[in-house]
């Protein structure tokens, strides 16, 4: 039986809403370049982002095998999305939410957790080496709390095949199968491992599979020099994406990457703009790297290929900064926007 992806669908609670989100077709970009270009809606989810797919999965998995009782705990070390799925389901299903942040994020993103009924607790940040890191602190508190579970984004592989089971066969039915590659950039790993391996097998590997990086991030080097990790250095404006280690969802899937490339900021801050402007998106900068990946991957198969990618959330939890005319000029990224396209940066 074939799957319907209608909003129109009756939806039992939150997380009967997640997922089964458009596959939108960036009309004029594609006109644009010669290629077609398709966005995974996600900041259509009913939490406003990629993770609550995530974290519906982490807590489903964790209740089929009696890791948590009604009426529990669920923790998570989480800078952004993930914790605001996980408020989300949390409520919905009746569990208790304790969320580890490092100290140096966002008044909104606390007081958003805070608001979904989530217990935040900020701590200094530190590197994921340091036993005090926020990840380790959020392993330690579960382990000490009776019937609690930590959810555990980066290595628990329930994340990935959650998109293995959803986003991987909404993108393929969509597009009929009538698509070329798949690229999207990676935190945890669990959308492009789930995405890609959906697709390959799908498509007895036709489809190609491209990671997309932003700078400071480890893992377009990993990938051109065959497995070997270096140190992590510099730094984005992007969050929730790049990394200075293969997370254990991104090694399900790791080695079957047709490609990797790093999307500069500049190109990410601008395409936000585009987005805006041509297609009425008004999406985050990662959204925004992840269709210049497609664009450029485009570019790499030729003229009419068709490439998909993840719109992970909308701009709204970063507009404080993204359409500020102050914060851009700190970044020396007011330069690299189109003048006629400035005037979308109303914030002083």
């Amino acid at each position: 039986m074939s799957r319907a992806f209608s909003n129109a669908a009756l939806a039992h609670t939150f997380t009967g809403a997640v997922g089964n989100t458009p596959l939108i077709y960036l009309k004029r970009l594609s006109e644009k370049t010669g290629y077609h270009i398709y966005g995974k809606s996600e900041l259509q989810n009913p939490g406003g982002s990629v993770k609550d797919r995530a974290a519906l999965g982490l807590i489903q998995d964790a209740e089929a095998k009696g890791m948590i009782k009604p009426g529990g705990t669920i923790v998570e070390g989480t800078a952004g999305n993930t914790g605001i799925g996980l408020a989300h389901v949390c409520r919905a299903r009746g569990y208790n939410c304790v969320i580890y942040m490092p100290n140096t994020q966002s008044q909104e993103k606390i007081d958003l957790l805070r608001m979904l009924g989530a217990d935040v607790r900020p701590v200094p940040a530190v590197a994921y080496e340091n036993p005090d890191n926020y990840n380790h602190q959020a392993k330690r508190f579960a382990e000490s709390t009776d019937n609690a579970f930590w959810t555990n984004q980066f290595d628990n592989t329930a994340n990935a095949h959650a998109h293995y089971v959803t986003t991987g066969p909404e993108i393929w039915e969509q597009t009929a199968g009538d698509l070329d590659a798949f690229i999207c950039s990676t935190g945890t790993g669990g959308t492009l491992a789930g995405v890609g391996k959906y697709l390959k097998e799908k498509s007895n590997g036709k489809v190609q599979v491209w990671l997309a990086d932003p700078p400071g991030s480890v893992l377009t080097s990993y990938y051109e020099s065959g497995g070997k990790l270096v140190e992590r250095t510099g730094s984005s404006i992007t969050e929730g994406i790049g990394q200075g280690r293969i997370t254990d969802n991104l090694a399900t899937f790791v080695k079957k990457l047709d490609g990797a490339f790093t999307v500069p900021d500049e190109k990410s801050i601008a395409m936000v703009y585009e987005l805006l402007d041509s297609e009425g998106l008004y999406l985050g900068v990662s959204s925004a790297l992840n269709v210049v990946a497609a664009v450029e991957l485009a570019e790499k198969l030729g003229k009419g290929s068709k490439v998909a990618t993840i719109l992970c959330d909308g701009a709204y939890r970063y507009q404080s900064r993204l359409f500020s005319k102050k914060w851009l000029a700190s970044k020396d990224l007011d330069k690299v926007i189109p003048p006629h396209l400035m005037k979308y940066a109303v914030l002083d």
